[in-house]
């Protein structure tokens, strides 16, 4: 009896182990830009992958990416063109397509996949080199009056190919029926205006709201939670 209790213990320890692991193994796939970026650099031929759908790859992508994801048409046959002895490296919008991808490169004996942290948002946030096939429709000298030239401006930043990105326009509606002229609100998408999002070096990931008084950031969000009463706490605080 003591014996079975002591094995149970065993098996019980063995599998937190084992999960603790792979917990660990998951959130290592996803690192910051600098490390993304540094490590790339630092690969003769890096293996760049976009995640993300083939209408979104050909609006916009970082040089040197090719379009790949586990829904893609001969998924098998471009992977086996990878070299799993070399690190992959992949992003997204955010994490969930890249991270996806990243586990099932690495379950399948690949030696090193990263998923970048805050996806192509993070990247062009940056003002790392990209690809895009328009001209941005806002210039960062247009964004930069519109912004000094309104008493309050709140600036919601994302793609139109963002799930989180789409539950912050109800709320943008909601604040322009409270506000009505009192707040200027402006909405720019990386499918739009690409080249302004990365003049700004400021994003990190989508959405971003960015709340400006007289042409200076009095709030800033990352993310659609709670919008609706952040955004109400910080215009009070600066209407008073």
């Amino acid at each position: 009896m003591k014996n079975k209790t002591i094995k149970r213990r065993i098996t019980a320890i063995v599998f937190l182990i084992t999960i603790a692991c792979f917990s660990q193994n998951r959130s290592q796939t996803i690192v910051p830009l600098g490390f993304f970026y540094s490590k790339i650099k630092s690969q003769k031929n890096p293996q760049l992958i976009d995640a993300r759908g083939p209408e979104e790859f050909a609006l916009n992508h970082i040089e040197g990416a090719v379009n790949l994801n586990l829904q893609s048409e001969n998924y098998a046959k471009y992977v086996a063109h990878l070299d799993p002895s070399k690190p992959v490296f992949i992003y997204s919008i955010g994490a969930g397509r890249s991270v996806a991808l990243a586990d099932e490169l690495l379950k399948n004996g690949f030696k090193e996949a990263y998923s970048l942290e805050g996806g192509i948002a993070s990247w062009i946030g940056a003002g790392k080199p990209f690809y895009s096939n328009s001209k941005s429709k806002l210039s960062l000298a247009e964004y930069k009056k519109l912004i000094t030239e309104n008493n309050f401006v709140l600036v919601d930043i994302g793609s139109k190919y963002c799930g989180a990105c789409k539950k912050v326009k109800p709320v943008l509606e909601t604040l322009k029926a409270q506000y009505g002229e009192n707040l200027k609100i402006v909405e720019i998408e990386l499918e739009d205006s690409p080249q302004v999002i990365a003049d700004l070096k400021t994003i990190q990931v989508f959405p971003t709201l960015i709340l400006y008084k007289n042409g200076k950031i009095t709030f800033k969000k990352e993310g659609s939670a709670d919008l609706k009463n952040e955004v109400d706490l910080a215009l009070a605080n600066n209407l008073n």
